[in-house]
């Protein structure tokens, strides 16, 4: 089970972390990510964090999002700063028993934490 927290609404250029909270499953031994879905479009990955701290972005999250994980407390986050209002969507956590050397997709991954809101105000 995966638990996302931490969205909010925020003005532009402003920041929020989110937090995922894993249980229930080999948290440490997972590949992690961080997708969003904006309304009327498709989810899609902004980041993700492989077992042993590997990590990939979305070109829209390059300089701005960083994802990283505590595996000692089964948590992993996204820092994002510079928000912008395009970065309005729900984001979801979710964890993949794979890493691949291909982008990963949604299909990747088997568990899905409920999704949190994050708004950007212009």
């Amino acid at each position: 089970q995966l638990q996302a927290s931490g969205g909010g609404l925020v003005q532009a250029g402003g920041s929020l972390r989110l937090s995922c909270a894993g249980s229930g499953h080999p948290f440490r031994s997972y590949t992690v990510a961080w997708f969003r879905q904006a309304p009327g479009k498709e989810r899609e990955l902004v980041a993700v964090i492989s077992l042993n701290g590997i990590t990939r972005y979305a070109d829209s999250a390059k300089g701005r999002f960083t994802v990283s994980r505590d595996n000692a407390n089964l948590t992993a986050y996204l820092q994002m700063n510079s928000l912008k209002p395009e970065d309005t969507a729900v984001y979801y956590c979710a964890a993949a028993s794979i890493w691949t050397m291909r982008t990963m997709r949604a299909n990747d991954f088997a568990s899905w934490g409920q999704g949190t809101q994050v708004t950007v105000s212009s």
